[in-house]
């Protein structure tokens, strides 16, 4: 199959609340054949880009999208209600061009973006959202790992002065849940500097036990337990659970975890770790380069002393080989003169070696194919 200019995918999902008619109607007259049902509009395109403006869609239909291109554009935004995420706190960690955030009336929405150069071998786009989408729960019960990983994007794309302190380290930074994984691969985070910034994360904290749940909700005021069970049968608002959770933890402290590092000592870091890894890697690599080298010359020894007492029998085989005129032949009498030789070298037969090769090349000048290999294999 011949390959394409260019190769786009586009996909927005609709989460909270499923598209209108009306609204998938005015999907449809933007483009004729992407695949749009209640809950999404998926799309891709090899000579021709969407009609539209992903920003703006984000802010009146979706609450997901993703975008993925074969020139190495990676891009995935995420929209919460700003009764679940504060649009101040995105905006703590969404700081440069890789991850930015802003807030409408009533919703926040994260906009991260990788690039590379070199562009994707395996660009197709199917299957990315679905492994990410779930981080947007949690970021609605309060995680604030992805919200990390997007600040952690700016730092890799060097957008951030080395003196800029890092944000509040998040817990739990160092056991990423799948969908956190999912985004951190996909927007492709330096595993290095991931290791890095979760040198000062703490633990995640245990699930909330039945007891300690059946003590707060017991303690809520009648009337807003009332409110509260009205909200949850009436089925209109997808956050309740998070914002309960939420509540129930108590705002999460802003205080920093750790020394309070700076981008410039994480690069540092990230540079010294990923330097003693290469320098490992390496004493790894020469070390099994040793023991395959070491095996080998054990082998080629073997067989040495297998062949020693039998060279006359030998040498009147590679005269046969010779005789048939077959590459194949040829090759299997170059090999046993190899070890002959190294034999000989070892048992100090060097002269009646060169003696025997002499009179071998003589006998066969007019085979241009077996004098060759036997250059080639150093048997002049």
């Amino acid at each position: 199959m011949p390959a394409v200019s260019e190769y786009q995918y586009y996909e927005f999902v609709a989460v909270d609340r499923p598209l209108t008619s009306v609204q998938q109607r005015e999907l449809r007259a933007l483009s004729t054949r992407a695949r749009i049902t209640s809950s999404s509009f998926v799309n891709d395109y090899q000579w021709g880009d969407l009609k539209g403006d992903p920003r703006e869609w984000m802010q009146r239909y979706f609450d997901a999208f993703l975008y993925l291109a074969n020139w190495g554009t990676h891009r995935v935004a995420l929209r919460l209600p700003v009764g679940v995420l504060d649009p101040t706190t995105a905006a703590k960690y969404c700081v440069g061009e890789s991850a930015c955030s802003w807030a409408t009336r009533t919703h926040v929405i994260l906009d991260l973006q990788s690039e590379d150069e070199e562009g994707d071998e395996e660009y197709e786009g199917g299957g990315h959202l679905a492994a990410i989408l779930p981080a947007r729960a949690e970021l609605a019960a309060g995680d604030r790992r992805s919200l990390y990983l997007a600040w952690l994007l700016c730092v890799q794309n060097r957008e951030l002065a080395d003196d800029e302190p890092e944000p509040s380290v998040p817990p739990g930074l160092g056991e990423l849940s799948g969908p956190q994984r999912a985004l951190a691969d996909f927007l492709r985070l330096d595993p290095d500097l991931l290791t890095v910034a979760a040198e000062t994360s703490t633990p995640l904290k245990a699930a909330p036990s039945t007891a300690a749940l059946s003590r707060w909700v017991r303690a809520l005021p009648e009337a807003e337990k009332n409110e509260l069970v009205v909200r949850l049968m009436r089925g209109d608002d997808a956050h309740l659970r998070s914002e309960l959770l939420a509540r129930f933890r108590g705002a999460a402290p802003d205080e920093r975890t750790g020394a309070g590092r700076t981008v410039g000592e994480l690069l540092a870091r990230t540079e010294e770790r990923w330097s003693r890894r290469q320098q490992l890697a390496q004493q790894r690599a020469a070390a099994e380069r040793e023991r395959r080298e070491r095996a080998v010359a054990a082998a080629r020894e073997q067989r040495l002393n297998a062949l020693a007492g039998r060279q006359e029998q030998e040498w009147q085989r590679i005269a046969a080989m010779v005789e048939t005129k077959r590459p194949k032949e040829y090759d299997a009498a170059v090999v046993l003169l190899s070890d002959l030789k190294a034999l000989a070298d070892r048992d100090g037969d060097t002269e009646a070696f060169r003696q025997r090769m002499r009179l071998l090349r003589e006998r066969h000048a007019r085979k241009p194919s077996l004098l060759g290999r036997l250059d080639r294999a150093g048997l002049g």
